[in-house]
């Protein structure tokens, strides 16, 4: 049986130390580290837009920033991640040649899934859905064909 003289101290001496350093798990408001403030674009700044690849590979999608390269001024790292100046350059081409009429602006959207389900129903890479801007297991399958074909 352990002494409660040596006990005590020792819990008590763990718990503040925990607390001091923030590790004690249940320490109370008034002891827990503030969370950093969330950092704001700067004034002017592009906010960065998640990476959509629609279903695409990771090599899948290099083939589609090989071509966006090649033919529609594409100038990112050949990544596999669709995202912002992938889609900007894909936009060009489908302003260009399929109807889109939005901004060139690299959010893959309703307008832009729109152009691509024409360039991938017209085009003849096997899309035979509605042109209605989900990005579907038809529209998917049929951007797998179009990578693959690139």
């Amino acid at each position: 049986m352990r002494s409660t003289k040596i006990t005590r101290p020792l819990v008590g001496l763990t718990l503040a130390l925990g607390i001091a350093v923030g590790g004690v798990a249940g320490a109370g408001a008034a002891t827990a580290t503030p969370a950093a403030p969330a950092v704001q674009p700067a004034a002017g700044s592009q906010s960065i837009l998640a990476v959509q690849n629609f279903g695409l590979s990771t090599a899948q999608a290099k083939n589609v920033q090989n071509w966006l390269k090649t033919w529609w001024g594409y100038g990112g790292a050949i990544d596999g991640q669709l995202g912002t100046e992938s889609w900007k350059a894909f936009q060009r081409n489908l302003k260009e040649n399929w109807g889109y009429t939005g901004a060139i602006d690299g959010d893959p959207g309703t307008n832009t899934v729109k152009a691509l389900q024409r360039l991938l129903k017209d085009g003849g890479w096997g899309y035979t859905g509605a042109i209605d801007g989900i990005a579907g297991d038809g529209t998917r399958a049929a951007f797998k064909d179009f990578a693959n074909g690139i």
